[in-house]
């Protein structure tokens, strides 16, 4: 059973942003019965907008725990009053991850942490490092959270683990989780280690996930349904349909077709 049965924007408008991009123009009773949904489309489509306006009408936390006042979500603020939803499972739960907020988040823990160590370094000498070091933890609350919630600082792993420790963490529970483009973090290997994670979570779980990628090879976890946008529509496409898995292919099959107009010269 999946949490929310259908989306749709109602309004007619069609101008200014958000309202003139094509997720927003062709989400119309888009049938979300599937535990797993991807939306997928060229730069522009509007895929992380739409995301973005379903996790700022469902409220769910997102990464640094903040509310939805940052300035990228104008766009789903603007969008919410339009959204209309039917559920088989209401008041739901869930997380919001955006790769860009993931960023966002180490970095602003790494700025706090050394801000305050330039602070305590007058220190150094006079108070054993382990004092220091609890001062530390005790006044930077970024880190106090990161550590609490995930078991040490994310910095000692690398990007891509740093977040599926976090997706790991984080889900859990049954509930609603929205990924926008994950794979900026993920290299290949560690995208089918996030499918692995999925595919366990839905099969021990009552849960539903929206994913917005430009990744064939999360399009191609079993039993999805993957919404392709373009300037003209929003359709249910199979995976061999699309055009990132057909651009994606006919690359990896005959590369030398693509890139035999560039002159390694120049």
């Amino acid at each position: 059973m999946s949490y929310i049965k259908s989306l749709n924007i109602n309004t007619s408008k069609v101008n200014p942003f958000p309202f003139n991009v094509s997720a927003v123009k062709f989400a119309k009773h888009l049938d979300l019965t599937s535990k797993l949904n991807f939306f997928v489309g060229d730069n522009g489509t509007g895929k992380s907008t739409l995301l973005e306006a379903i996790a700022f009408r469902l409220q769910l936390p997102h990464m640094d725990g903040s509310d939805y006042a940052k300035k990228s979500f104008e766009a789903a603020v603007k969008l919410s009053p339009y959204l209309e939803f039917k559920f088989s499972i209401d008041r739901p739960r869930g997380f919001f991850f955006r790769a860009e907020d993931f960023g966002d988040y180490l970095n602003s823990v790494n700025r706090a942490d050394a801000g305050l160590h330039a602070q305590l370094k007058s220190l150094e000498g006079e108070v054993p490092d382990d004092i220091i070091e609890e001062m530390k933890e005790n006044a930077n609350y970024q880190l106090y959270h990161m550590k609490k919630n995930y078991g040490q600082e994310l910095n000692a792993f690398s990007h891509g683990e740093a977040y599926l420790k976090i997706i790991h963490e984080k889900i859990k529970k049954p509930g609603i989780y929205l990924l926008d483009e994950p794979e900026a973090a993920l290299s290949p290997a560690k995208q089918l280690a996030l499918i692995y994670q999925i595919v366990e979570h839905l099969n021990n779980n009552t849960s539903q996930f929206f994913i917005a990628t430009h990744s064939p090879i999360l399009m191609a976890i079993p039993n999805g349904n993957i919404f392709e946008i373009t300037d003209q529509a929003m359709e249910k496409t199979a995976l061999e349909d699309t055009e990132h898995y057909q651009i994606t292919k006919g690359f990896l099959n005959n590369p030398e077709l693509y890139l035999r107009h560039l002159d390694s010269d120049k």
